[in-house]
């Protein structure tokens, strides 16, 4: 009986630690809610709020990876990234038929748009919004389908096994050991000019500052590579700068949407 313990928990241990690494870790997708909260307008405030319950943005921002125990929800999960090889075009490489990110995006918007969407549907895209605009910045959600974004590519991180897409996630941030609301209240200061940059562009633009940095990534990366804090120093501020930009880019279309 105590071995048949053991091995359901290293069971539910392998499968927990399997969904963790899928995207930002609860840590990161909390900061980009908590940034977009800063960032909306009076009107889009209030109208989210009414959606909300009074919730916050961050307070939901991790509603699209929670769903996921749910089987119910098992279409969604290809909107979390997009996979296609170096050197293609998202515009012209065959699309997935389960959809992706983009298309994800695109929906959500769209929900939220119409004034015939029930309560319900817009509650629900507005969380798999505020989800899916953190899951855009992070890099190795764009990135190729033989790794499985990352997943199947091995390092160390302080001398530990694990993979490049779960540094990006989660262990990053981890090891910058903050809460969410201070990495978001130790946003860089930026200026009117700064934001407004930040915000023009379309999901497609943003998708491609994200790629542009997965390829960085892995031409700065190799198979195995012991990662510690020369690593931090490198990307610890790309990174907090890429749940910055998901954040004031989240307000930005829900202000678009609500005002």
């Amino acid at each position: 009986m105590k071995k048949l313990v053991l091995i359901t928990c290293s069971l539910l241990f392998s499968i927990s630690t399997l969904v963790a690494s899928e995207d930002w870790g609860k840590t990161g997708h909390r900061v980009v809610g908590e940034i977009a909260d800063s960032y909306l307008s009076k009107k889009a405030e209030k109208e989210i709020s009414k959606l909300l319950n009074g919730h916050s943005l961050a307070f939901v921002a991790n509603y699209g990876d929670d769903i996921k125990s749910d089987r119910h929800y098992d279409s969604y999960g290809p909107w979390h990234y997009v996979n296609f090889p170096f050197g293609e075009k998202y515009e012209t490489y065959p699309k997935s038929e389960k959809g992706d990110i983009i298309q994800g995006i695109d929906e959500c918007i769209a929900v939220l748009k119409n004034d015939n969407s029930s309560k319900e549907d817009k509650v629900f895209h507005l969380k798999m919004l505020a989800h899916f605009l953190g899951d855009l910045h992070q890099p190795l959600h764009i990135g190729m389908e033989e790794d499985k974004g990352g997943n199947d590519f091995q390092v160390l991180w302080f001398k530990k096994g694990t993979n490049l897409h779960k540094v990006w996630d989660s262990q990053m941030l981890d090891s910058y050991e903050m809460s969410y609301t201070e990495v978001a209240a130790n946003s860089d200061v930026l200026t009117k000019e700064q934001v407004k940059a930040i915000k023009s562009g379309t999901a497609v633009d943003w998708m491609y500052e994200s790629r542009a940095l997965c390829e960085e990534i892995y031409s700065n990366t190799e198979i195995g590579e012991k990662l510690s804090y020369n690593y931090m120093y490198d990307y610890m501020d790309t990174l907090r700068f890429q749940l910055q930009k998901g954040g004031i880019r989240l307000a930005g279309l829900l202000n678009e949407i609500f005002d």
